[in-house]
């Protein structure tokens, strides 16, 4: 990358932290226990509307992982999501009514907490609808993970995102509360998908699965990105650019061995999916408050009116992490 590039890369990285740093203002604390995080802690950072249903499950999962804390934002829920975390002793809580999509989908807002509180710590930015998967998962807490990291000077992981579904229509089966969502959605495609390099800020952009394959048949390069890059040790001069898609400074983003190896990755298993979908598609369709006018959430009313059924012939049925890496969608690298 020539030096003007650089430069230009790194007055954007400026932009979007004094544009965080202005969004502060929408954020109102709930509930800020941050007082509580030590030396050390892992973090994680979410914003969420309307996700109750989800929130005791999410926070069980990431605690038996060793989460220590979590920083949440309350996009002006009204379904009790926000007095439930208020209540929890490890969480840190922010609401807003401002938009979500003025927000940079919410970006701003987490890049302006872990500005503030992340800084030295290796922090998790994740949706409650998305579980990591990581080499060892179903062995060695997420705290294992990061001293390797951290003993390999790495300071970014990887994750694809792998959108999860039913056998047979998504609202046959209703989910309950404090229930694994993996359960019911329990199947991925193990194929069908695209991988190229964002040449401007180095990451792999990912297209495909069973949201290209069913709502964008014919414009699959409009399908949901599939890249992220959930966990990183953060530095209070790091900023996300476009969700967790992409980071700057630019070589966090180089999650990936260009020299024909591999390096450790991880999966987000993406429970979107179940027979809460709908009444969450509808509502974000009519708020318009997602990326391109909303587009996505108009595909998924689309083909889910007739049909609302994503598993096919080709389908797989999850069982743990070393199906997936055998299925190359993720990589334990060296670490052994």
């Amino acid at each position: 990358m020539g030096a003007w590039q650089s430069y230009r890369l790194r007055l954007q990285r400026k932009r979007w932290r004094i544009r965080a740093f202005r969004k502060r203002r929408q954020l109102k604390p709930v509930q800020d226990r941050t007082k509580q995080i030590k030396k050390g802690d892992i973090l994680v950072f979410s914003t969420f509307r309307n996700e109750d249903i989800r929130l005791p499950y999410f926070l069980k999962y990431y605690r038996d992982k060793g989460v220590n804390h979590f920083l949440m934002v309350d996009n002006d829920s009204d379904d009790g999501g926000r007095e439930y975390l208020a209540d929890q002793p490890d969480v840190s809580l922010w609401t807003t009514k401002g938009s979500y999509k003025r927000a940079r989908f919410g970006v701003d807002w987490l890049n302006w907490l872990q500005m503030k509180y992340a800084h030295g710590h290796w922090c998790l930015v994740i949706d409650p609808d998305e579980f990591l998967v990581y080499p060892f998962c179903d062995t060695r807490p997420l705290r294992a993970l990061t001293d390797w990291l951290d003993a390999s000077s790495i300071k970014s992981f990887g994750a694809m995102l792998l959108d999860m579904y039913p056998k047979g229509r998504i609202d046959d089966v209703p989910y309950q509360r404090n229930q694994d969502p993996l359960e019911i959605a329990s199947w991925f495609d193990a194929g069908n998908y695209s991988i190229y390099k964002n040449r401007k800020f180095g990451n792999l952009w990912i297209q495909g699965g069973p949201r290209a394959r069913k709502f964008f048949p014919d414009e699959p390069w409009r399908a949901p990105a599939l890249n992220k890059i959930p966990l990183i040790k953060w530095d209070r001069n790091y900023a996300y650019v476009s969700s967790t898609h992409m980071v700057l400074p630019r070589g966090l983003n180089l999650v990936y061995d260009e020299w024909g190896g591999e390096k450790a990755s991880g999966v987000l298993l993406h429970t979107k999916f179940l027979d809460t979908f709908s009444v969450k598609a509808a509502e974000e369709l009519s708020r318009k408050q997602h990326y391109a006018n909303s587009h996505e959430y108009k595909a998924y009313a689309s083909g889910l009116s007739d049909d609302p059924d994503l598993w096919c012939k080709w389908s797989e049925k999850y069982i743990n992490w070393r199906q997936l890496e055998i299925l190359g969608l993720m990589s334990k690298g060296n670490w052994a």
